[in-house]
């Protein structure tokens, strides 16, 4: 494009000559020379313009010129604050994420065989690795202090707040009562005999059996028929079930009780020698079993954990009431930490800027925008030369 431009000026000016010295013979000739010799003017004082962005015109160091190189500090900072007011506020970045389906988009491609085979195996094969570097008892210690120090600024009763609302969102909190149910009832039918002797060596002596079996019997109607109301969708158990999961949900989200209460449950467990005692008897067994299944073919760590992503992501992708809540907390997330973290984005920017030479800084912005630089000076011709022969035209009515 700088060939074209510069072109059509050097053509501008073998016309202009060639009109010079015909314009005696053919007088339409004076026409065609001042077109071309506007034509000149305008090209000309174009790629002045255009060339005194990135450079001195001719080597000259006239003053305004090479302004991009000169500039190069105070455009790095200009530039990253319209990034940082512009493009990294919250309202926009969150705008901007809100069209993307995060929670969709990984459901359905989890939900490929391949690719949920394929994360499988990506994690089997890390659990090798990860068994080594605890192994290290140096590496082993930084993990503890690491998770120490990581548990000790997680607010544990907002967090639980938040994974029992997705439970709840769902409805998986009823689920999980009924398969609770289910496994009471199955307990007790499994239990008959245990639960009838029991009954009978509480009762007094005197009883008569029949009644003391009759008393059995109902007790045990009593407990099914109990449960049997419990698993009703509009029974009062189910109601108070709800009312006192969504307030739990509020307190724990909420009371500073609460989290005091689970700080204090979670130090006492991981601090107390007996827990110790028992990781430390338990891992030796446990890393000896992961190391020989992730190693053979048929793992069966890597099977149950492609079938649990395929599950995942089938459960997830029916779920749309969960998918909307991952995707806004995502979307949330994603937004805090990039304007947290937006001054570190736009101080990089201006350190690279500033880390780049002149004649860099000039060549990159005019690969970018120079292509059209170059039509302005084509423009410039063309205007220039059309403005010239409308005032020699006006000329030639005075």
């Amino acid at each position: 494009m700088r060939a074209i431009a510069t072109g059509l000026l050097v053509l501008m000016a073998v016309v202009f000559v060639c009109a010079r010295l015909l314009r005696e013979r053919y007088p339409f000739m004076a026409f065609v020379g001042a077109f071309a010799e506007a034509a000149m003017v305008g090209a000309i004082a174009d790629w002045f313009a255009v060339t005194a962005l990135f450079r001195h015109p001719l080597g000259l160091r006239i003053p305004h010129t090479a302004i991009i190189p000169s500039n190069k500090e105070r455009i790095g900072d200009n530039l990253g604050n319209f990034l940082e007011h512009n493009f990294m506020s919250y309202e926009v970045i969150h705008g901007e994420l809100a069209r993307v389906d995060f929670a969709g988009s990984a459901a359905r491609w989890l939900d490929q065989p391949d690719n949920a085979r394929a994360v499988a195996a990506q994690i089997t094969s890390a659990i090798p690795a990860l068994l080594r570097m605890v192994e290290d008892k140096d590496a082993a210690a930084f993990l503890r202090d690491a998770l120490a120090g990581s548990l000790k600024d997680v607010r544990l009763a907002p967090l639980l707040s938040r994974l029992l609302s997705v439970l709840v969102a769902g409805r998986q909190h009823h689920a999980l009562l009924e398969k609770l149910l289910e496994l009471i009832a199955g307990a007790l039918e499994q239990h008959r005999p245990y639960i009838r002797q029991k009954v009978h060596d509480h009762s007094p002596r005197w009883l008569p059996k029949a009644i003391d079996e009759k008393f059995y019997e109902r007790l045990m109607a009593g407990v099914h028929s109990t449960l049997d109301d419990i698993k009703g969708d509009d029974s009062e158990w189910r109601e108070r079930f709800q009312l006192a999961t969504e307030e739990l949900i509020a307190n724990l989200a909420t009371s500073p009780e609460y989290e005091a209460k689970l700080r204090a449950l979670l130090d006492s467990s991981l601090g107390h020698p007996l827990f110790r005692n028992y990781v430390g008897q338990v891992w030796d067994d446990v890393r000896a079993r992961l190391l020989a299944d992730t190693s053979a073919p048929d793992s069966k760590i890597a099977a149950h954990v492609e079938q649990a992503l395929q599950s995942f992501s089938s459960a997830l992708g029916r779920n749309e009431t969960v998918q909307l809540k991952l995707n806004d907390w995502l979307r949330t997330f994603a937004a805090e930490t990039i304007v947290a973290k937006r001054e570190v984005i736009v101080d990089l920017v201006r350190r690279v800027i500033r880390s780049w030479d002149a004649e860099t800084l000039s060549r990159k912005f005019e690969l970018h925008v120079g292509r059209d630089l170059q039509y302005i000076r084509i423009n410039g011709t063309i205007v220039g030369g059309l403005v010239g022969l409308l005032l020699h035209s006006v000329g030639l009515l005075f």
